[in-house]
């Protein structure tokens, strides 16, 4: 088995279900007391975001490439990186160390065909859903035709993002808004919507809707411990 590198903390409420997902699939895969080999590096999530606040992107990238190297120094055989907006930074961290790091939009993109979507629906950060970073690798190196909310629904899912999931907070209100906006992204074409933020499933959860909802958290640590096992 390989060892897991995470780079945990953004934020450690999204962290934990890594931990959680990774070792149910670890146990399922291979029985008995089987857990998963895995480091976690969790940053201090009250930096990044005032990193992110001011767009010194460099300079978060720099950080998360030092828990990059921090990993590979503790025997971690490729890395997964817990969040989806800081892959923004994606190329600074793979060029700071020598093994893998999974991408989350790679791991998203495997589960979206698997259910033979072609047009989805993306919910995140305003960085995420509005950035060419995330949107392009699946649009270019997928196929798949990416659908955003309008400006005032992006708002709102970034302010609830950051001002309740990342504290914690689970508001019923801001539960009806966020299924407001899957169905008006149906409305536009979209056969699923990807939660392209790790603590959207805390809020609306996949199970609830009957709306194809990608958790790219749940994704991207399932396939990690795939890839952890081969």
């Amino acid at each position: 088995m390989k060892t897991i590198g995470l780079i945990g903390g953004m934020s450690w409420e999204s962290t934990v279900s890594y931990y959680q997902v990774i070792n149910e699939k670890i146990k399922e895969s291979l029985g008995g007391f089987h857990s998963a080999k895995l480091v976690l590096y969790s940053v201090d999530f009250h930096e990044i975001e005032q990193l992110q606040s001011s767009g010194e992107w460099v300079a978060a990238g720099e950080v998360l490439a030092d828990a990059a190297r921090a990993l590979k120094a503790a025997g971690a055989d490729f890395l997964v990186l817990c969040t989806n907006t800081m892959h923004k930074v994606y190329g600074a961290i793979e060029a700071a160390v020598d093994i893998p790091l999974f991408h989350i939009a790679d791991a998203a993109a495997q589960a979206i065909k698997e259910k033979g979507i072609s047009t989805v629906g993306l919910l995140g950060t305003r960085f995420t859903m509005e950035e060419a970073f995330y949107r392009e690798r699946l649009r270019v190196d997928h196929g798949f035709e990416v659908l955003v909310p309008d400006q005032e629904d992006r708002d709102l899912v970034h302010r609830v993002i950051f001002e309740e999931l990342c504290l914690g907070k689970i508001d019923a209100a801001s539960r009806d808004a966020f299924r407001t906006i899957v169905a008006g992204l149906v409305e536009r074409g979209a056969e699923g919507v990807i939660l392209g933020c790790t603590e959207i499933a805390l809020l609306l959860p996949p199970a609830d809707s009957s709306t194809p909802l990608f958790d790219t958290a749940a994704i991207h640590a399932r396939k990690a411990a795939d890839l952890a096992l081969l």
